[in-house]
């Protein structure tokens, strides 16, 4: 039997279907080359480029690449260009689905008026809706003014709906050029910012509005250029030297982050035996609390391979937050940081571990405490800033975690840092020490000091008197034992069984169950 002869094209279509690619190409390509040229000698790439480098080759779908705005007026009438400044879709990273904007420089300077802010809110709700992370590539000039309030209006919505994505999908922020006013806050709403040196700038008012109102003469890097961001306001969470390594770095984090609150992050096969003793660790940290080491060996000899993804590694760097795997299954690590300010906790390690905690509780991704702090910081400035209630904050943040918790004591644990650093008593499920630890109200010299001051100060000879005392203390309440004779710590294990201890207590946490009161929402401390 004969097949039917297929029907003729309809008239045109061939021609309209041409029509469509070249079209398309054009919107790729820009307004004109020099457009991109422009873009390309400031050591930017374009949108799609970025894209291109954030996603698996070849899975990038685009949606209303055609949308155009509808605004009149100071010329905008005459200047309509398709996607309105802002390339919108999803592709695959390392296989799994991931929705992502990017302003498009080339185009209006990629600022936002309704119809771009139109785009970024489909893409959001739909990242929403999927269960998928979203990405923002950041590269505008804030709102477009020609278009007034709508202009406003348009952040707003975006704002909206970084809130309620908020601990239910991974967002991820990437600042890739000037981004000011509304540009900068949906950024400090979402997960993780990522910036880069030399082109990624943050700032609610520039330079010359800061110059006529403060008189203050600042350039725009010296305000809010990317290590500002990433070691001093505390903004940025990774620094990168270029736009290539921190796209990769991007990907990177996906690859340890689930898709949303309903799925447990993802499983890599670890070809790092479990069991993997570590021998050398205990010459890492000394047995002295006063000597330094950098607690990033240890979390190095710990984990698989050695592979850490440090997160605000140049602000609060007395405390570090990372993300690692231990046999396959991702961890967030919460470590003293003796390298730097001895460990102690301020205000800023203990926002910046709340807020890694908060995260890690939110995606069900287990928590690794790792402590050696003499406690928290004294002085004015830290009590006028409000230490009080901005410490709490990580206090609060351990409290409400319900995911997998397991602590270490390295080496000391004073005061009420030890409480806050996710002792067992504030919820912790197995709670382990080094047999070197100490854990007190306070160190052993400065208990002596105040249990013994007047003995001291009376006796012959007030030195060997004040040392003998101190060695009492030390027997009676900080020997390494204490904790575990009184029931305050699970156990004390040898530093080079960390590994398997871990590995194992993480395995059997692995379907904890636990709830929270039913409540709208907690106060946490501000």
């Amino acid at each position: 039997m004969t097949a039917p002869a297929a029907e003729p094209e309809p008239a045109g279509l061939a021609g309209r279907i041409e029509e469509l690619r070249e079209l398309k190409r054009q919107i790729q390509q820009g307004p004109d080359a020099a457009a991109t040229e422009r873009q390309h000698a400031k050591g930017k790439l374009t949108a799609y480029e970025r894209i291109d480098l954030l996603l698996d080759p070849g899975t990038f779908t685009e949606v209303e690449s055609l949308r155009r705005h509808r605004a009149t007026g100071f010329g905008l009438e005459a200047r309509r260009p398709h996607s309105d400044g802002v390339v919108t879709g999803w592709g695959q990273v390392n296989g799994r689905t991931v929705f992502v904007y990017a302003h498009d420089f080339r185009v209006f300077g990629g600022a936002l008026g309704e119809a771009h802010a139109g785009k970024i809110h489909k893409i959001m709700d739909m990242a929403l809706a999927a269960g998928a992370p979203l990405v923002s590539l950041n590269d505008g000039a804030g709102a477009r003014i020609q278009e007034g309030v709508s202009a406003l209006a348009g952040y707003g919505g975006i704002f909206q709906r970084n809130t309620r994505a908020s601990g239910v999908i991974p967002q991820i922020s990437v600042m890739l050029g000037p981004c000011a006013g509304g540009a900068a806050y949906s950024p400090a709403l979402t997960d993780f910012v990522f910036a880069v040196r030399g082109t990624s700038q943050m700032f609610i008012t520039g330079p010359d509005v800061v110059a006529a109102v403060t008189g203050e003469e600042v350039t725009h890097e010296g305000l809010g250029g990317a290590d500002v961001h990433g070691g001093v306001s505390g903004t940025a969470h990774f620094v990168y030297d270029d736009e290539e390594t921190c796209l990769a770095e991007v990907r990177y984090l996906l690859s340890m982050l689930p898709a949303n609150n309903r799925e447990l992050p993802p499983v890599v096969p670890a070809a790092d035996p479990p069991d993997r003793r570590l021998d050398g660790v205990r010459d890492l940290v000394p047995l002295d609390g006063n000597r330094s080491y950098d607690v990033r060996e240890v979390i190095a000899e710990i984990v698989d391979d050695g592979e850490l993804l440090e997160v605000h590694a140049d602000w609060a760097r007395n405390l570090v937050c990372a993300f690692a795997r231990l046999d396959g299954h991702v961890v967030g690590v919460v470590a003293s940081q003796p390298a730097m300010l001895a460990g102690v906790l301020d205000i800023e390690a203990s926002e910046k571990g709340a807020r890694f905690v908060q995260f890690c509780d939110a995606f069900t991704i287990p928590l690794l405490t790792l402590v050696d702090v003499p406690g928290f910081l004294p002085g004015v400035r830290q009590e006028h800033d409000g230490i009080i209630r901005r410490g709490a904050k990580l206090l609060y943040a351990y409290c409400n975690a319900t995911v997998p918790r397991v602590s270490v004591v390295l080496r000391k644990a004073y005061g009420g840092a030890y409480i806050v650093m996710d002792s067992r008593s504030i919820g912790a499920d197995l709670a382990l020490v080094w047999p070197g630890n100490e854990i007190a109200v306070m160190g052993a010299d400065a208990a002596a000091d105040v249990i013994f001051r007047r003995e001291i100060a009376a006796a012959e000879d007030p030195a060997a008197t004040r040392a003998r005392k101190i060695e009492e203390y030390r027997e009676r309440l900080v020997h390494p034992y204490y904790a575990a004779e009184h029931g305050l710590v699970d156990d004390v294990i040898d530093p080079a069984e960390t590994r398997a201890v871990l590995v194992r207590a993480f395995a059997m946490l692995r379907h904890k169950d636990a709830a929270l009161p039913h409540r709208k929402h907690g106060n946490p401390p501000q």
